[in-house]
Protein backbone atom coordinates (compact mmCIF):
# COMPACT_ATOMS: atom_id res chain seq x y z
CA UNK A 1 0.00 0.00 0.00
CA UNK A 2 2.75 2.46 0.96
CA UNK A 3 4.67 1.68 -2.24
CA UNK A 4 1.56 2.39 -4.33
CA UNK A 5 1.03 5.74 -2.63
CA UNK A 6 4.67 6.76 -3.10
CA UNK A 7 4.70 5.62 -6.73
CA UNK A 8 1.52 7.60 -7.43
CA UNK A 9 2.96 10.72 -5.84
CA UNK A 10 6.23 10.42 -7.77
CA UNK A 11 5.02 9.38 -11.22
CA UNK A 12 1.60 11.03 -11.42
CA UNK A 13 1.12 13.82 -8.89
CA UNK A 14 4.51 15.54 -9.24
CA UNK A 15 4.27 16.06 -13.03
CA UNK A 16 0.67 17.22 -12.78
CA UNK A 17 1.50 19.68 -10.02
CA UNK A 18 3.90 21.67 -12.22
CA UNK A 19 1.24 23.44 -14.37
CA UNK A 20 -1.08 23.60 -11.34
CA UNK A 21 1.61 25.41 -9.36
CA UNK A 22 2.35 27.70 -12.30
CA UNK A 23 -1.31 28.69 -12.52
CA UNK A 24 -1.52 29.32 -8.78
CA UNK A 25 1.60 31.51 -8.83
CA UNK A 26 0.41 33.48 -11.85
CA UNK A 27 -2.98 34.07 -10.24
CA UNK A 28 -1.44 35.05 -6.91
CA UNK A 29 1.33 37.36 -8.11
CA UNK A 30 0.28 38.38 -11.64
CA UNK A 31 -3.50 38.40 -11.35
CA UNK A 32 -4.00 35.76 -14.05
CA UNK A 33 -7.36 36.21 -15.77
CA UNK A 34 -8.76 32.76 -16.55
CA UNK A 35 -11.58 33.97 -18.81
CA UNK A 36 -9.47 33.89 -22.02
CA UNK A 37 -8.19 30.43 -21.07
CA UNK A 38 -11.76 29.24 -20.57
CA UNK A 39 -12.66 30.47 -24.05
CA UNK A 40 -9.57 28.74 -25.46
CA UNK A 41 -10.57 25.51 -23.72
CA UNK A 42 -14.20 25.53 -24.86
CA UNK A 43 -13.66 26.55 -28.48
CA UNK A 44 -10.22 25.16 -29.41
CA UNK A 45 -8.60 22.69 -27.00
CA UNK A 46 -11.64 20.58 -26.15
CA UNK A 47 -12.79 19.86 -29.73
CA UNK A 48 -9.18 19.19 -30.76
CA UNK A 49 -8.53 16.57 -28.07
CA UNK A 50 -11.90 14.89 -28.68
CA UNK A 51 -11.27 14.65 -32.42
CA UNK A 52 -7.67 13.49 -32.03
CA UNK A 53 -8.51 10.81 -29.45
CA UNK A 54 -11.45 9.40 -31.37
CA UNK A 55 -9.36 9.21 -34.55
CA UNK A 56 -6.43 7.33 -33.00
CA UNK A 57 -7.73 5.18 -30.14
CA UNK A 58 -7.74 1.39 -30.60
CA UNK A 59 -11.19 0.35 -29.36
CA UNK A 60 -13.20 -2.86 -29.62
CA UNK A 61 -16.98 -3.16 -29.88
CA UNK A 62 -17.15 -4.82 -26.45
CA UNK A 63 -15.20 -2.00 -24.81
CA UNK A 64 -17.31 0.61 -26.57
CA UNK A 65 -20.61 -0.95 -25.53
CA UNK A 66 -19.62 -1.55 -21.91
CA UNK A 67 -17.93 1.82 -21.40
CA UNK A 68 -20.69 3.90 -23.02
CA UNK A 69 -23.42 2.01 -21.16
CA UNK A 70 -21.62 2.48 -17.84
CA UNK A 71 -20.91 6.17 -18.50
CA UNK A 72 -24.55 6.94 -19.31
CA UNK A 73 -26.21 4.85 -16.59
CA UNK A 74 -23.78 6.06 -13.94
CA UNK A 75 -24.38 9.64 -15.06
CA UNK A 76 -28.14 9.25 -14.60
CA UNK A 77 -27.74 7.68 -11.14
CA UNK A 78 -25.39 10.42 -9.92
CA UNK A 79 -27.51 13.15 -11.49
CA UNK A 80 -30.60 12.08 -9.54
CA UNK A 81 -28.62 11.58 -6.34
CA UNK A 82 -27.34 15.17 -6.72
CA UNK A 83 -30.84 16.50 -7.41
CA UNK A 84 -32.23 14.71 -4.38
CA UNK A 85 -29.44 16.03 -2.18
CA UNK A 86 -29.95 19.55 -3.55
CA UNK A 87 -33.61 19.45 -2.55
CA UNK A 88 -32.72 18.24 0.95
CA UNK A 89 -30.24 21.11 1.28
CA UNK A 90 -32.71 23.57 -0.28
CA UNK A 91 -29.93 24.77 -2.59
CA UNK A 92 -30.61 27.52 -5.13
CA UNK A 93 -30.24 26.98 -8.89
CA UNK A 94 -26.51 27.80 -8.94
CA UNK A 95 -25.81 25.55 -5.93
CA UNK A 96 -27.80 22.68 -7.46
CA UNK A 97 -25.94 23.05 -10.76
CA UNK A 98 -22.58 23.13 -8.96
CA UNK A 99 -23.45 20.04 -6.90
CA UNK A 100 -24.45 18.20 -10.08
CA UNK A 101 -21.10 19.05 -11.72
CA UNK A 102 -19.21 17.96 -8.59
CA UNK A 103 -21.13 14.68 -8.41
CA UNK A 104 -21.16 13.59 -12.03
CA UNK A 105 -17.82 14.46 -13.65
CA UNK A 106 -14.40 13.16 -12.64
CA UNK A 107 -10.83 14.12 -13.52
CA UNK A 108 -10.45 11.08 -15.77
CA UNK A 109 -8.21 12.73 -18.37
CA UNK A 110 -5.50 14.75 -16.61
CA UNK A 111 -5.28 12.57 -13.49
CA UNK A 112 -7.09 9.34 -14.36
CA UNK A 113 -5.18 8.20 -17.44
CA UNK A 114 -1.69 8.38 -15.89
CA UNK A 115 -2.97 6.64 -12.78
CA UNK A 116 -4.60 3.84 -14.78
CA UNK A 117 -1.39 3.30 -16.75
CA UNK A 118 0.55 3.04 -13.51
CA UNK A 119 -1.92 0.68 -11.85
CA UNK A 120 -3.06 -1.55 -14.75
CA UNK A 121 -0.49 -1.10 -17.51
CA UNK A 122 -1.08 -0.60 -21.23
CA UNK A 123 -4.07 -2.99 -21.32
CA UNK A 124 -5.82 -0.84 -18.74
CA UNK A 125 -4.95 2.34 -20.60
CA UNK A 126 -6.42 1.01 -23.85
CA UNK A 127 -9.71 0.26 -22.11
CA UNK A 128 -9.65 3.59 -20.29
CA UNK A 129 -9.48 5.54 -23.55
CA UNK A 130 -13.01 4.46 -24.48
CA UNK A 131 -14.52 5.75 -21.24
CA UNK A 132 -12.42 8.92 -21.32
CA UNK A 133 -13.59 9.82 -24.81
CA UNK A 134 -17.18 9.18 -23.76
CA UNK A 135 -16.70 11.39 -20.72
CA UNK A 136 -15.18 14.18 -22.79
CA UNK A 137 -18.16 14.14 -25.14
CA UNK A 138 -20.62 14.03 -22.20
CA UNK A 139 -18.89 16.89 -20.37
CA UNK A 140 -18.96 19.06 -23.47
CA UNK A 141 -22.63 18.33 -24.18
CA UNK A 142 -24.66 17.20 -21.17
CA UNK A 143 -22.19 18.90 -18.80
CA UNK A 144 -22.78 22.24 -20.46
CA UNK A 145 -26.51 21.69 -20.13
CA UNK A 146 -26.14 20.94 -16.39
CA UNK A 147 -24.08 24.11 -15.88
CA UNK A 148 -26.14 26.38 -18.11
CA UNK A 149 -29.41 25.39 -16.42
CA UNK A 150 -28.34 27.55 -13.47
CA UNK A 151 -29.11 30.68 -15.48
CA UNK A 152 -30.85 29.67 -18.72
CA UNK A 153 -34.15 28.06 -19.61
CA UNK A 154 -34.14 24.50 -20.94
CA UNK A 155 -34.25 25.84 -24.50
CA UNK A 156 -31.38 28.24 -23.81
CA UNK A 157 -29.27 25.55 -22.14
CA UNK A 158 -29.77 23.11 -25.03
CA UNK A 159 -28.93 25.91 -27.47
CA UNK A 160 -25.68 26.59 -25.58
CA UNK A 161 -24.65 22.96 -26.10
CA UNK A 162 -24.89 23.20 -29.87
CA UNK A 163 -23.21 26.60 -29.98
CA UNK A 164 -19.87 24.97 -29.07
CA UNK A 165 -17.73 22.97 -31.50
CA UNK A 166 -16.97 19.90 -29.31
CA UNK A 167 -20.09 18.01 -30.37
CA UNK A 168 -19.37 18.65 -34.05
CA UNK A 169 -15.75 17.53 -33.63
CA UNK A 170 -16.87 14.20 -32.15
CA UNK A 171 -19.41 13.61 -34.93
CA UNK A 172 -16.83 14.40 -37.62
CA UNK A 173 -14.25 12.05 -36.04
CA UNK A 174 -16.77 9.20 -35.84
CA UNK A 175 -17.86 9.71 -39.45
CA UNK A 176 -14.28 9.68 -40.71
CA UNK A 177 -13.51 6.60 -38.64
CA UNK A 178 -16.69 4.85 -39.80
CA UNK A 179 -15.81 5.37 -43.47
CA UNK A 180 -12.10 4.57 -42.91
CA UNK A 181 -11.10 8.10 -43.89
CA UNK A 182 -8.56 10.43 -42.36
CA UNK A 183 -7.47 14.03 -42.61
CA UNK A 184 -4.29 14.97 -44.48
CA UNK A 185 -1.24 14.19 -42.36
CA UNK A 186 -0.22 17.82 -41.91
CA UNK A 187 -3.72 18.81 -40.78
CA UNK A 188 -3.91 15.89 -38.35
CA UNK A 189 -0.52 16.83 -36.95
CA UNK A 190 -1.69 20.38 -36.36
CA UNK A 191 -4.80 19.18 -34.51
CA UNK A 192 -2.63 16.84 -32.43
CA UNK A 193 -0.43 19.79 -31.44
CA UNK A 194 -3.49 21.65 -30.16
CA UNK A 195 -4.71 18.55 -28.34
CA UNK A 196 -1.34 18.24 -26.58
CA UNK A 197 -1.93 21.68 -25.04
CA UNK A 198 -5.19 20.56 -23.40
CA UNK A 199 -3.85 19.18 -20.11
CA UNK A 200 -1.34 21.94 -19.22
CA UNK A 201 -3.82 24.73 -19.98
CA UNK A 202 -6.69 23.15 -18.02
CA UNK A 203 -4.37 22.31 -15.11
CA UNK A 204 -3.10 25.90 -15.12
CA UNK A 205 -6.71 27.05 -14.78
CA UNK A 206 -7.08 24.65 -11.84
CA UNK A 207 -4.02 26.17 -10.20
CA UNK A 208 -5.49 29.64 -10.58
CA UNK A 209 -8.73 28.39 -9.02
CA UNK A 210 -6.87 26.98 -6.00
CA UNK A 211 -5.89 30.52 -5.05
CA UNK A 212 -9.59 31.27 -4.55
CA UNK A 213 -9.75 28.93 -1.58
CA UNK A 214 -8.43 31.74 0.61
CA UNK A 215 -10.79 34.41 -0.73
CA UNK A 216 -13.98 35.60 0.99
CA UNK A 217 -15.96 34.15 -1.94
CA UNK A 218 -14.65 30.63 -1.25
CA UNK A 219 -15.06 30.97 2.50
CA UNK A 220 -18.69 31.93 1.96
CA UNK A 221 -19.52 28.48 0.53
CA UNK A 222 -22.16 26.97 2.88
CA UNK A 223 -20.51 24.20 4.94
CA UNK A 224 -23.44 21.81 4.42
CA UNK A 225 -23.17 22.19 0.65
CA UNK A 226 -19.39 21.75 0.71
CA UNK A 227 -19.46 18.60 2.85
CA UNK A 228 -22.31 17.21 0.77
CA UNK A 229 -20.22 17.69 -2.36
CA UNK A 230 -17.28 15.88 -0.79
CA UNK A 231 -19.50 13.06 0.42
CA UNK A 232 -21.05 12.63 -3.01
CA UNK A 233 -17.73 12.44 -4.84
CA UNK A 234 -15.67 10.48 -2.30
CA UNK A 235 -18.26 8.06 -0.89
CA UNK A 236 -21.54 7.86 -2.81
CA UNK A 237 -19.98 8.03 -6.30
CA UNK A 238 -17.70 4.97 -5.80
CA UNK A 239 -20.59 3.02 -4.25
CA UNK A 240 -22.92 3.99 -7.10
CA UNK A 241 -20.33 2.93 -9.69
CA UNK A 242 -20.01 -0.50 -8.04
CA UNK A 243 -23.78 -0.93 -8.25
CA UNK A 244 -23.93 0.11 -11.91
CA UNK A 245 -20.99 -2.12 -12.87
CA UNK A 246 -22.67 -5.07 -11.15
CA UNK A 247 -26.00 -4.40 -12.90
CA UNK A 248 -24.28 -4.21 -16.29
CA UNK A 249 -22.27 -7.39 -15.67
CA UNK A 250 -18.92 -5.73 -16.33
CA UNK A 251 -15.90 -7.55 -14.90
CA UNK A 252 -12.17 -8.08 -15.30
CA UNK A 253 -9.81 -5.28 -16.30
CA UNK A 254 -12.63 -3.17 -17.70
CA UNK A 255 -14.38 -3.33 -14.32
CA UNK A 256 -11.22 -2.22 -12.50
CA UNK A 257 -10.53 0.65 -14.90
CA UNK A 258 -14.09 1.98 -14.97
CA UNK A 259 -14.41 1.78 -11.19
CA UNK A 260 -11.23 3.78 -10.63
CA UNK A 261 -12.05 6.39 -13.29
CA UNK A 262 -15.54 6.85 -11.82
CA UNK A 263 -13.99 7.33 -8.35
CA UNK A 264 -11.53 10.05 -9.37
CA UNK A 265 -11.65 13.58 -7.87
CA UNK A 266 -13.94 16.26 -9.27
CA UNK A 267 -13.13 17.07 -12.90
CA UNK A 268 -11.11 20.19 -13.68
CA UNK A 269 -13.61 20.77 -16.48
CA UNK A 270 -16.34 21.21 -13.87
CA UNK A 271 -14.91 24.50 -12.65
CA UNK A 272 -14.38 25.60 -16.25
CA UNK A 273 -18.07 25.07 -16.91
CA UNK A 274 -19.09 26.46 -13.52
CA UNK A 275 -17.19 29.69 -14.13
CA UNK A 276 -18.37 29.96 -17.71
CA UNK A 277 -22.05 29.57 -16.74
CA UNK A 278 -22.01 30.91 -13.14
CA UNK A 279 -22.80 27.55 -11.52
CA UNK A 280 -21.23 28.46 -8.13
CA UNK A 281 -17.54 28.21 -9.26
CA UNK A 282 -16.18 28.92 -5.76
CA UNK A 283 -17.95 25.82 -4.42
CA UNK A 284 -16.88 23.66 -7.37
CA UNK A 285 -13.23 24.77 -7.22
CA UNK A 286 -13.12 24.15 -3.46
CA UNK A 287 -14.44 20.62 -3.99
CA UNK A 288 -11.85 20.03 -6.73
CA UNK A 289 -8.99 20.92 -4.38
CA UNK A 290 -10.15 18.86 -1.42
CA UNK A 291 -11.27 15.80 -3.36
CA UNK A 292 -7.91 15.84 -5.16
CA UNK A 293 -6.04 15.99 -1.86
CA UNK A 294 -8.18 13.22 -0.40
CA UNK A 295 -7.63 11.08 -3.50
CA UNK A 296 -3.92 10.73 -2.69
CA UNK A 297 -4.92 8.38 0.13
CA UNK A 298 -8.28 7.10 -1.12
CA UNK A 299 -7.34 5.95 -4.63
CA UNK A 300 -4.59 3.49 -3.59
CA UNK A 301 -7.12 1.84 -1.30
CA UNK A 302 -9.71 1.62 -4.10
CA UNK A 303 -7.12 0.26 -6.53
CA UNK A 304 -6.26 -2.48 -4.03
CA UNK A 305 -9.95 -3.33 -3.51
CA UNK A 306 -10.62 -3.34 -7.27
CA UNK A 307 -7.75 -5.78 -7.75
Amino acid sequence: MLQTVLATLLHVIVPLMIPVTAGALLARFRGLDTKPLLTLYLYVLSPAIIFDTLQNAEISSTDVAGSIAFALVNLVVLRYLALGLSKLLRADAAGAAGLTLVSTFTNSVNYGLPLVLLAFGQAGLDKASVYVVTQMVIVNTIGIYFAARSQFSVRGAVKSVFSLPAIYASVLALLLRGFSLSLPADVARGIAMIADAYSPVVLTVLGAQIVRIGTPEARSVPPRLFWSGLGMRLVLAPLASLLVLALLGIHGTLFQVLFILASMPVAVNSVVLAERFDAFPAFVSKCIVWTTLASFLLLPVLITLAG
